[in-house]
């Protein structure tokens, strides 16, 4: 039964992302990045100052970093550690090329999705700041575009319940623990009508379950102050580790690299044939880059839409921080360590478990440190991914429910409950389902927000040319602030 089910999956998930969604994603990204003369690399040093330098006297719920604090501790997760290693492992090394191909690209799109959020972003009557793709749906393209706003917030509530909010994670996040404490499986529990787990995964899901529902409660701010302390901390360990990791490998990152590109066109010349063909190893790569760091998916706009500031384009440059942070760097970072050690090619291996053998046959530690180390990594990123994906699926239900007659505190305070379950039962999934389902939710949330890119490309390219002008007045008063 589970078989036929991981089959259906299967194929709905490669229905879902064949060659016209990555086509649509990577042409969004594409035309962006011609359009904004490659503003991702012109004006990324202006970016990662704007990106810890707040704004003074803009509107919002939350500080611009603090907003992008958020956006991050959505997007690094288990994508960085465990999507990495899945996709190494199942397109070849150079599924690590198209993915950081996908990430270059969607650092345009993720700029033009901040600018959007704040420019189509609305207050209502008690303050609450609203926006996300289906308010730049809604107010950019027209109210008569409204059922694409609303397939759009529909898909978010699915990608964040049954996708990247929940199952994913919180099965990253008990894999991990698992291989920590009960590698053997020696300490296991039967479940009526479920089956036998380890303690370590029974417990862990429990602990995480009443974590992640005392920090719900307290909403947008509570996330994004718990976002501003864990995500940079953490963020910095796990490179920290991995760059050691590199270094201890230096003279064997050229070759590396070449196993990586030669690869990315014939997968089969470095894996032996362990993997399928180019289109599988770009699948794969396009996939998880996505999955990883979110561009296209319209997730992230949501959290910049709250950013305390006045000026569309900053946000954007700071939204597109995001995505370099977490593919371009983090992500890279994972890929060089599973190549680098030879990780990807050691049969039996899945997920985490592809990323903790790297990490124990490539740092100059002892194998249960080395695990440690990845393991609160991971237990960590993957606990604010949570927190992010229900602040960002709470705000696809507001959308949804806002013009029927639903008390909206109820249908949030109901949601909660079930996203918490999710958490609850996610361990309890089988990994590749788990995958499968995220990347479908993914695929179908993608496809009216890059409609909508497209769509407003050129108001885009209106609003940067503005501040960017030769209008030195502008130019001077965007870049003090």
């Amino acid at each position: 039964m589970l078989n036929a089910i991981n089959q259906f999956l299967e194929q709905v998930d490669n229905f879902v992302w064949g060659p016209p969604l990555m086509v649509l994603i990577l042409l969004g990204g594409i035309l962006l990045t011609i359009k904004l003369y490659v503003l991702q690399i012109r004006k990324l040093p202006l970016a990662l100052k704007w990106m810890v330098k707040n704004e003074e006297g803009g509107n919002g719920e939350i500080t611009s970093f603090a907003a992008l604090c958020t956006a991050l501790s959505a997007t690094i997760g288990t994508g960085n550690i465990v999507g990495v290693a899945t996709a190494v492992g199942t397109g070849g090394p150079g599924a690590l090329f198209w993915m950081l191909l996908a990430a270059f690209f969607g650092m345009a799109t993720k700029y033009a999705e901040g600018l959007l959020a704040i420019k189509y972003r609305t207050v209502d009557e008690k303050g609450h700041v609203l926006g996300g793709p289906f308010y730049y749906i809604e107010n950019g393209m027209g109210i008569k575009f409204r059922w694409l706003a609303k397939m759009f917030a529909f898909f978010g509530m699915g990608v964040g319940l049954f996708g990247i909010g929940t199952f994913s994670q919180v099965n990253g996040i008990s894999s991990a623990v698992k291989n920590f404490f009960d590698p053997n499986n020696k300490n296991v529990i039967s479940i009526p009508a479920i089956g036998d787990y380890s303690i370590a995964v029974v417990i862990s899901s429990l602990i995480l379950s009443i974590a992640v529902a005392l920090v719900l409660i307290g909403g947008i701010k509570r996330i994004s102050q718990v976002s501003q302390v864990i995500v940079p901390f953490m963020a910095i360990i796990y490179v920290a580790f991995v760059f050691l990791l590199v270094i201890i490998h230096i003279t064997q990152v050229p070759e590396a690299i070449a196993v990586i590109c030669k690869g990315a066109f014939n997968p089969k010349a470095v894996t032996g044939g362990a993997v399928g063909t180019v289109f599988v190893c770009i699948q794969k790569g396009i996939a998880r880059g996505i999955f990883s760091n979110e561009a296209g998916l319209g997730s992230a706009p949501i959290a910049a839409a709250a950013a305390q500031t006045k000026n569309p384009v900053r946000q954007g440059l700071v939204s597109m921080t995001g995505t370099f942070i977490d593919t371009i760097v983090i992500c890279t970072m994972t890929g060089l360590s599973i190549v680098l050690t030879g990780a990807y090619k050691v049969p039996k291996l899945e997920g985490v478990q592809v990323t903790t053998y790297a990490f124990q046959h490539g740092l100059p530690f002892g194998n249960a440190f080395s695990s440690f180390v990845l393991m609160i990594c991971l237990v960590f990123f993957a606990f604010t991914t949570i927190l992010g994906w229900n602040y960002y699926s709470e705000r696809c239900l507001e959308y949804l429910v806002k013009d029927k007659k639903v008390n909206t505190h109820k249908a949030i305070i109901v949601f909660r409950w079930l996203y918490i379950l999710a958490v609850f039962i996610g361990p309890y999934m089988t990994v590749s389902a788990v995958w499968t389902v995220a990347d479908i939710f993914n695929g179908l949330m993608a496809i009216p927000n890059m409609i909508a890119i497209f769509a407003l490309s050129n108001v885009v390219v209106s609003e940067t040319k503005k501040v960017f002008s030769n209008d030195v007045t502008i130019k001077n008063e965007t870049v003090n602030n």
